[in-house]
């Protein structure tokens, strides 16, 4: 008995693998971009849309700050301690290791002990403000899948906006305001993300929740990329795919979480008064231990992998794409228009593949993507295809014998016909008669 059930469930088990041998692990992951299934003319690639893995950007990253000479420690410098103005004994200085701050350590490994971390200068210069931009670069277009966290070794500023690029810094837009006071500093009523909804997700607003002043749980800034997320997706973001189809159908939904750039304007250091004590300028600066910025690279919808190449992110794209977002056919693929794959339908979505043009499909033969050898076939350098003995015919798909004296007889290599349901039933009733023949005969003595 224990044997036939573990019969059973091998039987069942390998049969369900077979099934989903070649199906995404994971709906809605978008992870497979192609797969081989068997169809009755063999073996064929089914196409689905796919997108690279998120993966932490900043590894990625080319920070750049302005004014240029804003880092602390040239010339070396003193500065207070957090919240005393009076332990003035800490020392910024750029030719001593252990002593500078420059940008880089805004992303390296945190949990050190000391903490590292980039330092501006003082505001030595007050009433001048002390304004610093630090931009982030990727030179590629990303999709932000995670929130951006700005994490400060200083208070957080009573004042700063976050800002992004489309175009690799040629143009900006405000992503998010933050300051002490919305209405004073830039004029807005202070809302939180959580004031918003589906229909005002795209509302830019100021946020007074990240600009308070000197306590020591009060060093990290978010802007709320997953709480957005959340309006479509439910708040454990079960729903993937209502967010995912959002994003097919809204294109200035998906544009808001998409940048080539993040900038980072810091307008009013933390002073924690209403006023600035100009007697103790030296507690006043910006300092950043750790910005973290998740997301993936956007090659619409056309490739999973995405390699460093020449310090540069470039997809590696597949339906036959080309381009650093895959924004383009290939040459010899534009038999109809570009278009980015979709989301939609759940859970593979559309590929839209680029395919030959009406010129190329004379030279190209076969390829292994959209020309495929059958029957077994093998492509040879896209011009022809190698048949097994039994077939022929420019992509393997007739029979050899067809073409010979006589046709295809019962020997060739379709095979014999197979016993149609009558017969079938014919010899099924006799397996059922052949027990019952030893009886006719007692049958017929009575």
């Amino acid at each position: 008995m224990y044997l036939s059930r573990f019969l059973s469930l091998h039987t069942l088990w390998v049969t369900v693998s077979s099934v989903m041998q070649h199906y995404p692990s994971v709906w809605g992951h978008y992870d497979v971009c192609k797969t081989q299934i068997y169809t009755e003319e063999g073996k064929v690639w089914d196409y689905m849309a796919c997108q690279p893995e998120a993966r932490d950007m900043i590894k990625y990253v080319k920070v750049t700050l302005d004014p240029p000479d804003i880092t602390c420690g040239d010339p070396p410098e003193t500065f207070c301690a957090m919240g005393n103005p009076y332990m003035c004994n800490n020392e910024c200085d750029a030719s001593t290791q252990e002593l500078a701050h420059p940008p880089e350590l805004m992303f390296d490994l945190e949990g050190r002990h000391p903490s590292t971390f980039w330092q501006s200068t003082t505001w030595k210069d007050y009433p001048k403000p002390l304004h610093v931009n630090i931009t982030l670069s990727w030179n590629k277009t990303i999709e932000l899948t995670d929130n951006i966290v700005i994490t400060f070794e200083s208070g957080r500023p009573d004042q700063m906006i976050l800002e992004k690029s489309l175009d690799y810094g040629r143009t900006w837009q405000p992503y998010q305001y933050y300051a002490t006071d919305c209405l004073d500093a830039f004029h807005m009523d202070p809302k939180s993300v959580r004031d918003l909804s589906q229909h005002t997700v795209l509302e830019i607003i100021c946020t007074e929740e990240y600009s308070t002043g000197y306590m020591t749980n009060s060093k990290i800034i978010h802007f709320e990329i997953k709480d957005r997320f959340a309006f479509f997706a439910g708040p454990r973001l079960h729903n993937m795919a209502s967010l995912y189809g959002q994003l097919d159908t809204t294109k200035k939904l998906r544009d808001f979480f998409t940048v080539t750039d993040l900038r980072i304007r810091l307008l009013r250091p933390a002073t924690g008064e209403i006023y600035v004590d100009e007697q103790h300028l030296a507690r006043y600066f910006y300092a950043i231990s750790d910005i973290r910025v998740y997301g993936r690279c956007k090659c619409n919808l056309h490739a999973t992998g995405c390699k460093e190449e020449n310090k540069r992110l470039l997809c590696e794209c597949e339906h036959n794409t080309t381009g650093p977002d895959c924004g383009k056919c290939k040459k010899n693929y534009q038999g109809r228009p570009w278009s980015p794959g979709s989301y939609l339908p759940i859970p593979k979505g559309t590929a839209n593949i680029c395919i030959p043009s009406i010129s190329s499909i004379g030279t190209n033969v076969c390829d292994n993507e959209l020309l495929h050898c059958q029957n077994g076939g093998t492509c040879i350098n896209n011009v022809r295809c190698q048949c097994p003995p039994a077939y022929t015919g420019i992509l393997c798909e007739k029979l050899r014998c067809e073409r010979e004296p006589g046709g295809c007889g019962r020997s060739s290599a379709r095979g014999r016909a197979a016993p149609g349901p009558g017969l079938l039933l014919l010899l099924l009733l006799l397996l059922l008669l052949l027990p019952l023949l030893p009886l006719l005969p007692a049958a017929r003595a009575c």
